[in-house]
């Protein structure tokens, strides 16, 4: 009888042990919202609206002990419309991640598979977009520097450092999987980040190949922000918590060559900005922004953006003001009310358009409300 407890207690914690060396996760977040908008082409609109602030998502993660602080890793992530049940992300399976690779205690990881480029990883976190306090809506205009991750990079193969008493980079490369266009719709982005105390800083840069044009199954296809035959974009950021505060700063810039157009999904128009005759442009970016939590559970947030642009020869120049409140109903669960006010100067011909609502002004200004719920599992 004792040796049959004895086998019995063993088998169970070399059970355990076992377990512990693999692991999978499923995870995720439903972010659903009512947004009202001042102008919608020329009309107000009550919208039921999903991912206002963060993407809804699900996705499964995974780990396996390979020993000597070596692991496999592994994210599969699928974005959804909570309101129609429908796919985003050009209607992928997998669409905001899908890779797999090795991380090393040491070293740090290598990943291959669709994946977060070096602005949303080092730079975004630093913007309200690229937050839980803010997220879609708050985006600079048309998303311009892919803070908000208005897309992904397939084909790619990722490097992230280990934490170095606080300093991590990281860099990725997305192929165009062309033969014979080894340079047609291809990724790279690197950058880094600096912990210390209360302070935060990091910067990156970005760079795509005739994203989303000739090439549909390069690094950037479907879901391309510009129609460009190059796209460069770099932007650095801090901010600095004390106490229940924190402050940002947040300067971004995006230089385009060969411009045709401005994708549907980045403009809000049922079809794309077009008629820019292959001309340059160019975008900056000037972002401060605040949070602060009043208690454990409720938290205020906002943000002032300045972009000015050239577009084709236009000048452009748009002012937003971003205001967020949430209140925690549990660990799991918040609730939020935010605004958005965008302006932009009558002389460029251009309209007012939010990020995310999914049509632009007919004039110069637009105003959204939304009150939402999100709920993580």
């Amino acid at each position: 009888m004792k040796k049959t407890l004895m086998v019995a207690a063993l088998s169970g914690v070399f059970a355990t042990a076992a377990h512990a060396q693999s692991s999978v996760t499923l995870y995720g977040l439903i972010d659903a919202g009512i947004t009202y908008t001042n102008n919608q082409h020329g009309h107000a609109a009550w919208q039921e609206t999903s991912g206002s602030i963060n993407g809804s998502r699900w996705g499964l993660r995974g780990a396996e002990d390979l020993g000597g602080g070596l692991k496999a890793i592994f994210t599969l992530e699928n974005g959804f419309g909570i309101n129609n049940g429908t796919f985003k992300q050009g209607g992928r399976e997998f669409g905001r991640q899908a890779f797999v690779g090795l991380a090393s205690d040491q070293f740090g990881a290598v990943t291959l598979g669709r994946q977060y480029d070096s602005m949303v990883d080092f730079v975004g976190p630093l913007a309200l977009t690229g937050t839980q306090y803010g997220g879609t809506q708050f985006a600079h205009p048309f998303d311009n520097d892919n803070l908000n991750n208005s897309f992904r990079v397939s084909n790619s193969i990722k490097y992230t450092s280990t934490n170095y008493a606080g300093f991590k980079f990281g860099g990725l490369y997305g192929f165009s999987n062309q033969a014979g266009g080894f340079s047609n719709n291809r990724a790279y982005s690197a950058g880094g980040s600096y912990s210390w105390n209360g302070l935060n800083v990091g910067a990156a840069f970005l760079q795509l190949n005739n994203a989303g044009t000739g090439n549909a199954g390069g690094a950037v296809s479907d879901d391309f922000t510009f129609g460009a035959k190059r796209q460069q974009t770099w932007g650095a950021g801090a901010n600095y918590t004390f106490g229940p505060a924190t402050a940002g700063i947040v300067y971004t810039q995006t230089n385009l060559t060969g411009l045709n157009s401005i994708s549907s999904a980045a403009s809000g128009f049922s079809s794309g900005i077009t008629g820019f005759g292959g001309n340059s442009a160019h975008f900056q970016n000037f972002e401060g922004n605040v949070r602060y939590a009043l208690t454990p559970a409720l938290s205020l947030a906002g943000a002032y953006t300045y972009t000015r642009a050239s577009l084709g020869g236009v000048h452009a120049h748009w002012n937003q003001v971003n205001l967020q409140t949430d209140y925690a109903l549990s660990k799991r669960t918040d609730v939020y009310l935010q605004g958005v006010y965008q302006t932009v100067n009558e002389g460029s011909g251009l309209t007012a358009n939010i990020n995310g609502l999914g049509a632009a002004s007919s004039t110069n200004n637009q105003v959204a409300v939304t009150a939402g719920l999100r709920h993580r599992f």
